[in-house]
């Protein structure tokens, strides 16, 4: 059997290469296709060993850097890949990936990370963050983006969601079922520790979405420590707002990253995200989470057992978790927090998705 895996784009290293990366594990002499590659990516990946293809985006100007730009020319560039040769293809979507085509008789399975947030329900989010030329491109643009993913979704045999809540979008924009199977999260490569620092912490890209500006406020107004790890376009207007418990670390090597999650008091979760991996890999230190209830984190995050929720996206709202937090802070058993991340390991992630081809096609 000849696999083939279709991502959007390598040019980073974050969840969804690391889907791709776990798939590989299942499909060893998989053919890896992709609109642009950045090899420095690869390094010390299973990617880098294995056969990786470009579209033609690939070869346009700048295409490492502006690929987003590009997005109007992807559906062409997916359908001219020949798959003709694969029996099973996986596309891993979040980005342009399942508009492929593949033979009548071949098995097409969509992972999908997300619809494409900018085509649909966060419009509106990455509309503000954009100069008024690129907002005026993105609305003549994105109506027929919208008819053509969703006309894609039709080339596809089976989808499977990385969470119910990814799911239920997948049923709303595409009316399609699904399977949802969590994705794979490394829960070995963190530790526990006696060590407790008094701050808390927030990981991640500083994108619009992800509401940091909501934990720096909240936190500015209760004086405790907060420590923000990570870069991205919200950085330079969160360093304006911050006071000075506010330590903003920019990008940091994955060995300070364990440490700071290890140590925490807590992770702060304040966004609305597919799935979230960072919860995860804070339980798999042994660390609650203060989580928005919205979003993936409800799939990962056990109330009272595993974390705190709060129901608005006010400072005022997390505040309150954050004193629930203290008021409990004694119950959460790092034990028992480790035990629950590791149901998001590999292991169970390729048992998960052995088991679905097997049912549904015969595959594996």
């Amino acid at each position: 059997m000849k696999v083939a895996i279709v991502h959007y784009w390598l040019v980073t290293w974050r969840g969804g290469e690391k889907v791709v990366e776990a798939l590989t594990e299942l499909f060893p002499d998989a053919d890896i296709y992709t609109h642009v590659l950045d090899p420095a990516v690869l390094k010390g990946t299973r990617l880098e060993r294995m056969n990786v293809f470009t579209t033609f985006i690939n070869r346009l100007p700048f295409a490492r850097r502006m690929y987003q730009s590009y997005l109007p020319l992807m559906p062409t560039a997916l359908e001219r890949l020949d798959l003709n040769a694969y029996d099973l293809v996986i596309s891993s979507e979040s980005g342009p990936a399942k508009g492929v085509i593949v033979r009548p008789d071949a098995t097409h399975v969509c992972y999908c990370h997300s619809p494409m947030r900018y085509l649909w329900d966060m419009r509106h989010e990455y509309e503000e963050g954009v100069s008024w030329i690129k907002r005026l491109a993105m609305r003549l643009l994105f109506p027929r983006l919208r008819d053509y993913d969703r006309l894609s979704s039709m080339g596809v045999d089976a989808f499977v969601a990385n969470s119910s809540w990814v799911g239920k979008r997948i049923e709303k924009y595409y009316r399609r079922d699904s399977t949802v199977i969590p994705p794979p999260v490394d829960v070995d490569a963190f530790y526990t520790s006696e060590n407790r620092g008094d701050y808390f912490l927030m990981v991640g890209q500083l994108t619009r979405y992800k509401r940091t500006d909501l934990a720096v406020k909240a936190f500015n107004e209760m004086g405790l420590k907060l420590v923000v790890i990570g870069e991205g376009e919200e950085l330079a207007a969160l360093k304006k707002i911050a006071n000075d418990n506010i330590q903003l670390l920019g990008r940091q090597p994955f060995d300070v990253i364990r440490k700071h999650y290890a140590e925490c008091q807590a992770l702060i979760f304040p966004g609305v995200e597919d799935f979230g991996i960072v919860p995860v890999e804070a339980m798999a230190s042994g660390r609650p989470v203060i989580a928005f209830r919205k979003g993936g984190a409800t799939e990962s995050v056990i109330e009272d057992r595993t974390g705190v929720f709060f129901d608005e996206q006010t400072s005022e709202s997390l505040i309150g978790a954050v004193k629930r937090y203290h008021a409990a802070s004694a119950s959460f058993d790092p034990a028992v927090l480790v035990e629950h991340a590791h149901t998001f390991s590999k292991r169970n992630f390729l048992d998960r998705i052995r088991h679905f081809l097997s049912e549904r096609f015969g595959h594996v």
